[in-house]
């Protein structure tokens, strides 16, 4: 995350150059000039050493209420994060000026990132890391965090314990990381509600001041034992892999609009979306209250066969350099984790998937990472480039060839733009232009059937498409009327004139369009009664349904969702008998609680299910006798769930 520092200007001397003493008459000008700087540089010199020394013999006390001032001093605008309008105070990491003399990490040290935030019913919430740093010169053994924050509504956390009164939290320590020795880390977090931008406006730790800071936080108290500091686990073992799986009976292709196992049984994805991985949590949002291992399991009991696991780009090329973005989880409820890095993690991840029948489809959500990212037009940004992003997908397909646990790859979530955007708008035509979706897609598509020929490639559509494809080949019209609009990702009018071409491995594509109902925008075809007939000529048919209706290839409808109440029911109700009726694939949005324009299929704790939601979707997951059918022919889909080989597949 890059922060920019406001300027803390410094004030000149106050002593009035023209009284210093001496004789003027008679003095050379270059001289007296000399003179008067000579006294300036002095004067400086020696109001800052009585600074350094006050500060020195004052101690503690001194200090807080100088770090308090200067946190007040500056404020911080993320612009890389998805959270860029907050206004948070926080130190600048260098400052100067004897007005305002430079804050060092003395005392104790509150630093804080900003992961993940999303608006909901006029208020937003923030998912916040916070690390409170121990650098008094004395051991702490026991504390209270007391923040003030503006037009707090309320907070859920962990690794403590929290109250809040008006614009006031409270949190209290734990039993295993009440400890915090001299220059140690303790990590806590939460999701915080406020009703305006998130700012902290003072902190304080059992009552001492704390220097406020905006940054990245690592916990270091590796003195601390239990909860968020287990004893090293045995990552190897952790890793390995089911012994009841069988590696490469999984892969999966297609004939015409049907996707098939290896032995030409047809099947059925029938999958959840999964968010995190793309917002700078670096592993999946909800983890902060709920366990990684349990989570998993529950998503396979209850009968989903795939996870669409949103990702970033710039995650992905971390990892492939050997780095890794700290994951932001309760380390008390996933005490397994904090031996690994997100990497590990991610790993850890699909061994869970892999031992309860679920299969994963990776999702380039977003070029950086960042909780707005879907919301930029193109898989490539200034900080991101085209090839860095097509690296990105070649390195994973190359790292999981032998993992058929990954059955999937999504090239890209949601391309969009409007005909006003010109060449930063996603397009869709036989050109080789920077922007044209198809183009990329097939580069992409072909970088991972490279590395592996064996996985499905799933291809989203764009926001835009020209009604005389003849006349405006080049898209050079900026009139919204000279072309058909939809969902983003869900304009697959282009494939009809142009399809993807992946050569040898045709039978390796899945079109995969998005769609959503009127409380996420009211679109052309809501407007006035709709039903279900509507919907097909209005939207579905022209737009994507007509590639599964002329046997072209299968559809996955990437995202659907929403709220249980109306408008948004009827459009679910229509969307849902269309998947029923045609047995199309789809992967729902989304497990996640925090979506605040659809709402996810679990509450806020990331633990109860919302039942009506998910009995709503149950009726189109993939079941056989009252059983749920899972992907993988050897282990069975969840507690109840079964095996690939025992099912009779879809007729």
């Amino acid at each position: 995350m890059e922060d920019n520092h406001s300027k803390n200007s410094v004030p000149g001397d106050s002593t009035d150059l023209t009284t210093v003493k001496g004789e003027k008459t008679g003095i050379p000008k270059w001289l007296m000039v000399t003179v008067i700087a000579m006294a300036a540089v002095i004067v400086g010199l020696t109001v800052t050493l009585i600074a350094v020394i006050a500060g020195k013999s004052s101690g503690e006390t001194s200090h807080g209420s100088q770090s308090l001032q200067s946190s007040q001093g500056a404020q911080s605008n993320s612009d890389s994060t998805g959270n860029g309008g907050s206004s948070v105070t926080e130190v600048p990491e260098s400052q100067t000026g004897t007005s305002q003399p430079q804050v060092t990490e003395n005392g104790v040290v509150l630093q804080y990132s900003v992961d993940n935030s999303w608006g909901e019913a006029g208020s937003m919430f923030y998912g916040l890391q916070l690390g409170i740093t121990n650098n008094t010169g004395d051991n702490i053994s026991g504390w209270e965090l007391v923040i003030d924050v503006d037009g707090l509504l309320g907070c859920d956390g962990w690794n403590g314990t929290y109250s809040r009164s008006g614009d006031t939290l409270a949190i209290t320590s734990m039993e295993y990381n009440g400890d915090i020795p001299v220059g140690s880390t303790v990590a806590i977090g939460c999701n915080i509600n406020t009703e305006n931008e998130f700012k902290i406006s003072r902190a304080i730790l059992n009552e001492m001041e704390c220097t406020v800071k905006q940054g990245a936080v690592v916990q270091n108290n590796v003195s601390a034992d239990g909860g968020n500091q287990s004893v090293a686990a045995d990552v190897e073992t952790l890793l390995k892999r089911s012994e009841q799986a069988e590696q490469g009976d999984d892969w999966l292709h297609t004939d015409g609009n049907k996707i098939l196992d290896k032995d030409g049984k047809q099947v059925w994805l029938t999958g959840v979306n999964w968010f995190g991985y793309n917002t700078g949590t670096n592993t999946f949002d909800g983890l902060w209250n709920s366990e990684l291992k349990t989570s998993v399991k529950a998503i396979a009991d209850h009968g989903f066969n795939l996870i669409r696991v949103p990702i970033s780009a710039e995650l992905i090329n971390k990892w492939s350099a050997g780095e890794y973005p700290q994951a932001n989880y309760n380390n008390a409820y996933n005490t397994e984790l904090n031996s690994m890095n997100s990497l590990q993690i991610f790993d850890y991840f699909l061994k869970l998937a892999e031992e309860n029948g679920i299969k994963v489809m990776p999702d380039i959500h977003s070029a950086e990472t960042n909780a707005s990212g879907h919301t930029v037009n193109l898989w490539y940004t200034d900080k991101v480039s085209a090839d860095e992003y097509y690296s990105a997908l070649e390195w994973l397909a190359e790292r999981y060839k032998d993992n058929d646990v990954i059955i999937a790859y999504d090239l890209k979530n949601e391309p969009h733009g409007k005909p006003y955007e010109g060449s930063g708008a996603a397009i869709w035509d036989d050109s080789d232009s920077a922007n044209n979706w198809k183009h990329a897609a097939e580069t992409a598509a072909a970088r991972i059937l490279a590395k592996n020929p064996n996985v499905l490639i799933m291809v989203e559509g764009t926001e835009i498409y020209p009604v005389d494809i003849t006349g405006n080949r080049d898209y050079h019209s900026t009139n919204d009327s000279d072309y058909y609009f939809n969902w983003w990702g869900g304009n697959l009018r282009g494939v009809r004139d142009f399809p993807v071409d992946l050569g040898a491995y045709q039978d390796k594509l899945v079109y995969s369009p998005h769609d959503y109902g009127p409380t996420v925008y009211l679109q052309p075809w809501f407007q006035g009664d709709y039903d279900f007939d509507s919907l097909l000529s209005d939207c579905w048919q022209d737009n994507w349904l007509y590639i599964h209706n002329e046997n072209t290839t299968p559809l996955l409808i990437g995202e659907w969702g929403g709220f249980m109440k109306e408008p948004n029911l009827k459009w679910m109700t229509c969307m849902r008998r269309l998947i029923s009726e045609n047995h199309l694939n789809h992967t729902f949005w989304c497990f996640n609680a925090n979506s605040g324009d659809t709402g996810g299929l679990v509450l806020d704790d990331f633990t109860t299910w919302d039942e009506e939601k998910y009995a709503f979707v149950k009726e189109v997951l993939w079941q056989e006798n009252g059983k749920f059918v899972g992907l993988d022919h050897k282990i069975p889909l969840g507690a109840s769930g079964i095996a690939l080989t025992d099912a009779n597949g879809l007729s």
